[in-house]
């Protein structure tokens, strides 16, 4: 028996709690569960990363978050959503941003997942500064990361 449940949104300072933000978005009619973990790795743009501090607008980002997560299910009624971003400051490998998406069907699963963190990193007040190698730090613009060329899949 299926049970309503509305999204879930978090903007937190402590680790991410994958496995609660699974549980919110299944349940029996939930065919299909996909998780997304954004997470702090070593190089961008040639540089090396020894870490990250994610800064937010709380008030915003989380009205925001609540907002692309209200668009999401409307667009697909069915959707189960959980969202969580982090503040403050990650090492190499921590999560910073987990998305849990639950349909009866995967394709819609997926499609939400990605739709999430394309509108996160497009509309969400939510800055990163990255620490060098070097000793250095520099903000990254979320809307200025290179695309990627994917190569299609061999069967």
């Amino acid at each position: 028996m299926s049970r309503e449940v509305l999204p879930h949104i978090a903007l937190v300072a402590d680790e991410i709690n994958v496995a609660s933000l699974i549980d919110c978005v299944s349940d029996d009619g939930i065919g299909a569960v996909t998780v997304f973990l954004g997470t702090v790795r070593n190089v961008n743009d040639g540089r090396t990363v020894t870490g990250i501090d994610y800064e937010a607008y709380g008030p915003m980002a989380e009205s925001e978050l609540r907002a692309i997560a209200a668009e999401l299910v409307t667009a697909m009624p069915e959707l189960r959503l959980a969202i969580a971003h982090r503040t403050g400051t990650l090492g190499l490998g921590e999560v910073s941003v987990a998305i849990a998406a639950g349909h009866a069907h995967r394709a819609q699963a997926l499609d939400a997942s990605r739709a999430a963190i394309e509108a996160i990193k497009k509309r969400v007040p939510i800055w990163k500064r990255e620490h060098y190698a070097e000793g250095d730090w520099g903000w990254v613009d979320p809307t200025q990361q290179r695309a990627l060329a994917l190569a299609p899949v061999s069967s």
